[in-house]
């Protein structure tokens, strides 16, 4: 329940000249340091200037901070949809369980959806907290470390041998060449997200958000194929680690590897598996069905150090989610959503083929149900509703539906988002 003194707490847009309290509640809320220079302001102001920011304010203070920004998610079959990305959620220790976040996510959404929007995003910090406000885990992602020792590539190994090739260059080529291949991956990724030219300088040095003497620069390595195309590109940093007897034990980190060919990624994993003194290799950000483990002659040197939910989803706008996307199989079917929020509930026709697939609102009899949650983990193909039904988030109202949309709705290859958010 809402107190006298919680409902005097002010949920509103945050002004130019409080944006610099807003960044110290944000940090707060992530347990960092609430100190931030003059630069840091500034280069912060500047990676806010398409955002939506908004907190809540107890007699003055900033306790409690949320932020969105526009940005294109990609669906089954490479359509791109408009989406709410929602970042810097904080609710400062001493205002939490007042309802600070209901208030603020509610204030998004519905302007989301008023702007139309087909769906809102975000990575999760915690998993209990977004499935009340409609979100449902909708992507993947996995880590690797690999024992290069344990491998089995040819530590001879020098360069491709399909007629491609790798270089070294700098941030300044990085961010040349990135962006266009960047967009070639996501437009073909279910479940990858736009990036913006600001992210493109803040990964490659060009804008410092956490201060100059927290950057250090890391080596970039691009594979051009055999005709000069670039197919790939890897961030990395390495290291300075000796063991007795001067052995090397150097890691190699891959901050991001994009790729647009499996040759690509073949050439890049090898590539930093040979790196001279470098005995293990940390994959970042994976794909869970990325080719990693099993391009290596011995899958076993590669061990996941972790797997989790990545992506997360809410589903604004049904008919346009659910037509947006490619479907594997031809089918129809009725589906009860429930919405708690009101803004995309409803029961829906759904006639899909491979030529495409259309979405209506129906008072036929239903054949599965399920809330706005669990349609959201169904809508990029990556959980089966076969299994949503066994654990008790899906209803099966018609013998052989969760069967029928599994055949629908399941992709060959698994969603992925690269980023964080």
């Amino acid at each position: 329940m809402t107190s006298r003194a919680d409902s005097a707490i002010e949920v509103r847009n945050v002004t130019d000249h409080e944006l610099p309290d807003w960044m110290r509640a944000v940090n707060t809320g992530f347990l960092r340091s609430a100190h931030l220079s003059d630069q840091e302001v500034a280069d912060r102001r500047t990676n806010l200037a398409d955002s939506r920011v908004s907190a809540a304010f107890d007699a003055g203070s900033c306790v409690a901070t949320f932020r969105s920004f526009p940005q294109e998610l990609t669906a089954v079959g490479g359509a791109q949809v408009p989406a709410d990305a929602i970042s810097a959620v904080t609710v400062s220790p001493t205002h939490r369980r007042r309802g600070l976040l209901t208030r603020l996510m509610a204030d998004d959404l519905a302007a989301a959806k008023e702007r139309g929007d087909v769906v809102a995003t975000l990575i999760a910090a915690e998993y209990r907290i977004y499935g009340r406000y409609g979100f449902g885990p909708a992507t993947t992602m996995t880590e690797w470390a690999v024992d290069v020792s344990r491998s089995g590539l040819d530590p001879r190994w020098s360069g491709p041998q399909d007629g491609g090739r790798i270089d070294l260059v700098d941030g300044v080529e990085a961010r040349k060449v990135g962006p266009e291949l960047h967009d070639r991956l996501r437009r073909a990724r279910p479940g990858a997200v736009s990036r913006t030219e600001h992210w493109w300088e803040t990964e490659t040095g060009l804008l410092r958000l956490h201060g100059d003497s927290s950057w250090t620069e890391p080596f970039y390595a691009v594979y051009r194929s055999g005709d000069g195309e670039v197919q790939g590109l890897v961030s990395y940093r390495a290291d300075d680690k000796w063991g007795d007897s001067k052995q090397p034990l150097n890691t190699a980190s891959v901050r991001w590897l994009i790729t647009s060919t499996p040759a690509a990624e073949r050439a890049l994993w090898h590539y930093l598996c040979s790196i001279d003194w470098v005995v293990r290799v940390t994959s970042g950000w994976r794909a869970p069905d990325d080719l990693l483990p099993h391009l290596l002659p011995d899958p076993r040197a590669a061990s996941v150090t972790t797997q989790a939910d990545w992506l997360w989803v809410r589903i604004l706008d049904v008919v346009r989610a659910l037509e947006a996307r490619t479907y594997g199989a031809r089918g129809s079917l009725v589906l009860e959503v429930t919405d708690d929020a009101g803004l995309a509930g409803g029961r829906y026709l759904l006639d899909a083929s491979a030529d495409g697939a259309s979405c209506t609102p129906t008072t036929r009899t239903a054949d599965l149900t399920l809330d706005v949650a669990a349609l959201a983990t169904l809508w990029l193909g990556d959980e089966p509703a076969t299994r949503l039904a066994a654990l008790g988030r899906l209803g099966e109202e018609r013998a052989g539906a969760a069967r029928e949309a599994d055949a629908l709705l399941r992709t060959p290859g698994r969603p992925w988002c690269p980023d964080l958010f």
